[in-house]
């Protein structure tokens, strides 16, 4: 099948593409290699640096090891945004809501963009404690999205928490990595998974308030990608509920973004939800974004998005119907025992009924908006202006990063002073 030359070969399913060339064999072994590498010396720095100081009896040094988590945290997002640079160039082309459900004004966006003295956009001045959704089409969403939080001023990067299958907690070197990361490890069972979550989010956004530090936690509350298999689950639930299912999202579940919204609003006085709707071209409408990209098509074979689109909106978490929460004890831990009545896991179903009502509407906006891009190329019926950011990394210094170059002599450095204290 021939290319049009407007097009370009990111529209074509993957399946239809030319066989693999020797540039992109060579690509794919270079990027396998560096990758791994990067992974690699992360995981190691945890083990060999950071290891021993969490389990020394000191507040120094539980203090030197939590900054070290920070720092691979932050280094793992250099390395996403170096893959990027290096074997699948693209951009963000990010935009905001102006009249809809979480619009953002003008006067904001404007403090929001920061520029450089060339006027181009190098960081977004966003809240630095939210909780980020989106819609789930690829793979490389997350990857993205780590991307995007990289560019917040906040470094959101270096505070970012997700949830995990429980199965990947021991996969060497990136299951590793992740624990140390303090991510969450799901057992995807909400019988025991909604208290492990609650206790978790309510102890991170605890100690992010007290110590006054970002906090990013991301969640995807369509649980899983669009594609062939999930279309038919999504519809058949919206005929047993009597609702409209969606054309290209799945319909959302609201029970985990109840839940972590639950645990960390009281614990967190100016929490904010950010939505990302986002959009890949080449993607026909009603298709199947797996169908044009995955990990192995966009850094094996270079054939990257020629931008991610992404359509922000933003909430105060206080303004969403979350339920009441005035019985919470935000100095504390909840108590999830059994025997324990925990207000942010025992929600009334009159709460669930409206917040699920509320962020089904909210999805009903996002799948129109998208419906809407196909058309038009934009998410809104009105022009909005569209800000580029380039998927490369800001300081060169930055590459070192992304391997963990400076954290060793960070560590020793602060051990040798210490010493000679």
């Amino acid at each position: 099948m021939t290319v049009d030359s407007t097009t370009g070969i990111h529209s074509l399913p993957i399946s239809q593409r030319p066989p693999t060339s020797w540039k992109q064999k060579l690509r794919a072994l270079a990027f396998f290699f560096i990758f791994n590498l990067g992974c690699s010396m992360i995981n190691a720095s945890q083990f060999v640096f950071l290891l021993p100081l969490r389990l020394l009896p000191f507040k120094w040094s539980r203090s030197l090891y939590d900054e070290g988590i920070r720092y691979t945290k932050g280094a793992f997002g250099c390395l996403l945004v170096l893959m990027c640079q290096w074997f699948s160039p693209t951009s963000l082309e990010i935009s905001f809501e102006a009249n809809g459900k979480g619009a953002i004004p003008q006067d904001v966006i404007e403090s929001i963009i920061v520029r450089d003295k060339e006027d181009k956009v190098v960081s977004l001045n966003l809240p630095s404690k939210f909780v980020y959704i989106a819609n789930h089409q690829i793979y490389a969403d997350w990857w993205y999205a780590w991307c995007f939080l990289y560019y917040m001023s906040s470094e959101a990067h270096r505070y970012i928490y997700i949830t995990l299958k429980k199965s990947l907690r021991w996969v060497p070197v990136v299951g590793w990595g992740m624990q140390f990361f303090d991510f969450i490890f799901l057992a995807r069972s909400w019988a025991s998974d909604r208290r492990q979550l609650a206790v978790h989010l309510s102890s991170l956004g605890k100690a992010a308030e007290s110590d006054q530090m970002p906090l990013a936690f991301i969640l995807y509350p369509e649980g899983t990608l669009v594609s062939k298999d999930t279309r038919p689950i999504s519809k058949r639930f919206a005929d047993k509920m009597g609702i409209n299912d969606m054309s290209h999202v799945l319909l959302p579940r609201s029970t985990g973004l109840l839940y972590s919204l639950r645990s960390l609003s009281p614990r967190i006085s100016d929490l904010h939800l950010i939505d990302v709707t986002m959009v890949y071209p080449g993607i026909p409408p009603l298709a199947y974004g797996q169908d044009y990209y995955t990990l192995r098509s966009m850094f094996f074979d270079g054939v990257a998005p020629p931008a991610v689109h992404m359509h922000l909106r933003l909430f105060k978490v206080e303004e969403v119907p979350i339920g009441d929460l005035s019985d919470t004890e935000p100095s504390k831990i909840p108590d999830t025992s059994p025997d324990k009545h925990a207000v942010e896991v025992e929600i009334p179903t009159a709460e669930k009924e409206a917040f699920d009502l509320w962020l089904r509407n909210l999805w009903q906006e996002k799948d129109e908006s998208i419906g809407r891009f196909h058309r038009s190329g934009r998410f809104s019926e009105e022009k909005l202006e569209v800000f580029e950011i380039p998927l490369k990394l800001r300081r060169t210094r930055e590459i070192f990063d992304a391997f963990c170059f400076f954290l060793p002599a960070t560590v020793i450095g602060y051990l040798w002073s210490k010493l000679k204290a």
